[in-house]
C-alpha cells in the first residue's frame, strides 16, 4: 500500500459524539463496520442506551 497524507484518508462521523474521524489500518478489514471514533465512545453508546443512529455495535 501507497502512503497517503492523512488528510487524504477516507472520513466518518462517530455515532455517539458526532466528531469525525479517520481510517486506521487496524480497521483496513472491517472499515465498512466501524461505528465510533473510540472505545470509550462504543461503551459509552452501550450504557445510555439512547438510539441517535443505527442500533448496533461497531469496531474501534
Amino acid at each position: 500500500m501507497r502512503m497517503r497524507k492523512k488528510s487524504d484518508l477516507p472520513q466518518k462521523t462517530c455515532e455517539h459524539c458526532g466528531l469525525p474521524f479517520a481510517w486506521r489500518k487496524k480497521w483496513d478489514k472491517v472499515w465498512d463496520e466501524v461505528k465510533y471514533c473510540s472505545d470509550r465512545c462504543r461503551s459509552e453508546r452501550k450504557r445510555s442506551g439512547t438510539s441517535q443512529g443505527v442500533a448496533g455495535e461497531g469496531t474501534a
